[in-house]
């Protein structure tokens, strides 16, 4: 069975794998919005991460503290 942390760094991967797909065929075929959309969609995924963290930096600490 795949482990749980596996399995997210595995989706992770795939949806930075495919922004960064869009990303190179927008800027292949010159779509202006099409390279907006990446780098939007990537922020959003970037940002997603942090706040992943930082939850679980905080959980750990709020476990800490009982």
């Amino acid at each position: 069975m795949i482990s749980k942390t596996f399995f997210n760094r595995l989706i992770i991967l795939g949806f930075m794998a495919l922004v960064g797909f869009c990303l190179a065929k927008a800027i292949n075929s010159g779509s202006v919005m099409g390279i907006i959309l990446a780098l939007v969609s990537l922020g959003a995924g970037i940002y997603f991460l942090y706040m992943v963290v930082k939850a679980k930096q905080e959980l750990e600490a709020e476990e800490a503290t009982q």
